[in-house]
């Protein structure tokens, strides 16, 4: 069983989260500033993973490889075990990350100047990858109460006849941390029905809910919809595996898996390395006992951020996520603007959060946070954002 409360030093790793600072902030210097935004963990991968990966490690031979079908067969069991999703090995089409999935998607099924529908604030990619594409973005803006966020169902139908021709999906959502209900996840599914709209369901966060929700693959409540909807996974946040790049997408319509097929083979992409395949089949075969340590000790880091920023910042709203290991900060209560905001955690408290405006301008007012980390670290951060807001 992993240690969670052991710091592991990752600067020096080629890491994004911590060795990239300097460029994605603009500042010349972040060897004093506490990295808590990228959406990766600062904990050790299962050890179950990591053994997998030395077994293979142990054959010196690195030729090329396939996805096996016991490797599928560990996709299968935890969908169906963790999610009561019944699939079949067939439906699964491997990638090397759930953006470059959505790229093929949004290739495949659809043309430069169609419309692709997000509901924002959402993950940047949602928009970056379809505008790249020569799509036009089409945002529902949530409703936003204390933080809490939901469909209004009305202007998303208004949003569907807008030559929209795919919706992308976040569940749960990123980074607003909401677990959508079935009910809510039904009409999305007939409105997207009555419009002919492909549906591309993001559900990689799937496995990072807490007690009192529960995930619902979209495609559990599909018929004979079911063809239109394309669901992403991936081991890679659940077991802070994304350096090891392995997805998946899941589409029960046989064309729509031709046509994706035909995709990879125009761009040559070829199935995930030898290690990404022992990664993910350990992940989902054996990382349960893991992801349960992970959750409770997520969760243990929210209550006690949520709780010490707002008794110290009471302008401060933060409600707790159903879902995910990040927290939406709502600053708006402060009275300083992005800008002044970022500046003073920066510059006096020595943190980099995520500005809300990378999740849309419907994120303004907002900042996310990374809680994936020890409880020292938590504590760290916290009161760095508390220096940082201080008079």
């Amino acid at each position: 069983m992993n240690n969670f409360e052991q710091v592991i030093e990752r600067r020096k790793s080629r890491s994004v989260k911590w060795d990239r600072m300097e460029m994605i902030y603009g500042i010349e210097d972040a060897s004093d500033i506490l990295p808590m935004w990228i959406a990766d963990m600062d904990f050790a991968a299962p050890e179950v993973v990591i053994d997998a990966m030395k077994e293979r490690l142990d054959h010196p031979v690195f030729g090329y490889s396939y996805i096996c079908e016991g490797c599928k067969d560990a996709v299968s069991t935890w969908l169906a075990e963790r999610h009561a999703w019944e699939t079949k090995n067939e439906w699964m089409l491997f990638h090397h990350g759930v953006v470059p999935a959505i790229a093929s998607v949004v290739e495949t099924f659809t043309n430069p100047g169609d419309g692709i529908l997000v509901t924002s604030p959402v993950y940047p990619p949602f928009f970056q990858v379809p505008k790249r594409q020569g799509r036009n973005m089409v945002e529902c803006i949530m409703k936003e109460d204390d933080g809490v966020y939901s469909i209004d169902f009305e202007e998303f139908e208004k949003c569907l006849q807008q030559n929209v021709k795919l919706f992308i999906l976040c569940n749960p959502h990123n980074p607003g941390g909401i677990v959508w209900t079935a009910s809510e996840l039904k009409e999305m599914l007939r409105l997207c029905t009555k419009y002919d709209v492909l549906i591309l369901s993001d559900e990689i966060h799937a496995d990072l809910v807490f007690s009192g929700h529960k995930h619902i693959p979209l495609a559990t409540l599909a018929d004979e919809e079911a063809g239109r909807i394309i669901t992403c996974v991936a081991p890679t946040k659940s077991f802070n595996l994304a350096g090891i790049q392995a997805a998946l997408m899941i589409a029960t319509d046989e064309g729509v898996r031709e046509k994706l097929t035909l995709n990879a083979m125009a761009h040559g992409q070829m199935d995930l390395s030898s290690f990404a395949a022992a990664a993910l089949t350990a992940a989902y075969k054996d990382g349960g006992p893991w992801l349960a340590q992970l959750l409770e000790t997520v969760s243990t880091n929210m209550d006690y951020a949520i709780h010490e920023l707002t008794a110290a910042i009471p302008a401060l709203k933060i409600a707790k996520p159903h879902g995910t290991y990040l927290l939406w900060i709502d600053y708006r209560g402060t009275g300083f603007t992005e800008s002044e905001i970022m500046d003073k955690l920066l510059n006096k408290g020595k943190l980099a959060l995520d500005p809300g405006t990378k999740y849309g301008e419907a994120g303004r007012g907002f900042l996310r946070m990374n809680v994936a980390t020890p409880l020292s670290v938590v504590q760290d951060g916290v009161n760095r954002f508390i220096t940082a807001l201080s008079e």
